[in-house]
């Protein structure tokens, strides 16, 4: 049979709202409910879907993001995330509710090196997670605002969101680079005051109170991380680097800081942290595989 525009759209998008409902990962969601319109219509057979999401892989800016969740896991394993956490807790921690304003400082610090939100809530909430809630805040308040900061991991540049959407869309990564950052600032300024606002009518504890040496010492100790950034986003701005090889740039930095200046990764370590890597990216890049055969 011939299936009409209305029946089509009617089965895509029926199917992978009931699919949803029932709990199916969305990246499947969206691949199965292509099924039943490839059956039905005589014009289209199975392989368009195949085709479809080998064709959506033919992109060169698509291996930025493997290569920016290997950046964000070597400085998870290589104890640099911890580095960020002691510059946040200098900035913010003498403020009420201090380890709330640190979770979302670093996520905005964090945000700035990984480009991966998943990466930021994995790293950042195994740490402070705990030690909010070992502190006296309330296990959902704790949980609630490491999942709201981390979104900034997508927002902030660079964002792997944002270099997925403009090779799949031919934009300019540096446009939506730039586009990105006085907006993630905003959202990152906004939860630090409603972190205020809840500390001051649920009385929060305040993390510690620095002196110029303890901030000095934490710059010290973060500066070679905060320096990722300035390479990503500047060398693509810049029209330096393309996005892939700011990728590979910012991983190869991770690496270099964990195995030979912080000595913190072990050749030992690498073998986890890639199957890591790999296992993160073949989800993102599987969902947009199955979003263009559904597209």
């Amino acid at each position: 049979m011939i299936v009409s525009t209305g029946l089509a759209c009617s089965i895509l998008v029926g199917g992978i709202l009931i699919l949803v409902l029932l709990r199916v990962p969305v990246a499947f969601a969206l691949g199965i409910s292509t099924v039943p319109l490839v059956v039905l219509d005589l014009r289209l057979t199975p392989f368009i879907v195949l085709d479809r999401m080998f064709q959506s892989y033919n992109s060169f800016i698509l291996l930025a993001v493997p290569f920016f969740l290997l950046a964000a896991n070597l400085m998870n394993s290589g104890q640099i995330t911890d580095r960020l956490i002691n510059f946040a807790r200098v900035l913010t921690g003498w403020l009420p509710g201090g380890l709330g304003h640190v979770n979302v400082a670093v996520s905005m610090l964090f945000a700035g090196i990984s480009g991966s939100s998943t990466a930021d809530a994995a790293g950042i909430g195994k740490i402070l997670i705990p030690a909010m809630v070992k502190s006296g805040f309330d296990t959902r308040f704790s949980v609630a605002i490491t999942a709201c900061s981390s979104v900034m991991g997508v927002i902030i540049p660079p964002s792997i969101l944002m270099v997925v959407w403009g090779g799949v869309m031919q934009v300019s990564v540096g446009a939506l680079f730039l586009a990105g950052a006085i907006p993630g600032l905003l959202i990152g300024l906004t939860m630090l005051m409603t972190v205020y606002g809840y500390a001051k009518s649920r009385d929060y504890p305040v993390a510690l109170r620095p002196t110029l040496r303890d901030f000095w010492e934490a710059f010290r100790g973060s500066f070679l991380a905060l320096l990722t950034p300035a390479f990503v986003v500047g060398g693509i701005v810049g029209g330096i680097v393309t996005p892939t090889e700011s990728a590979i740039i910012a991983a190869a930095y991770a690496l270099i800081l964990g195995l030979f200046v912080y000595k913190t990764v072990h050749p030992k370590d690498l073998w986890h942290i890639f199957y890591d890597t790999g296992r993160f990216a073949s989800i993102s890049l599987f969902a947009i595989g199955t979003a263009s055969a559904f597209g």
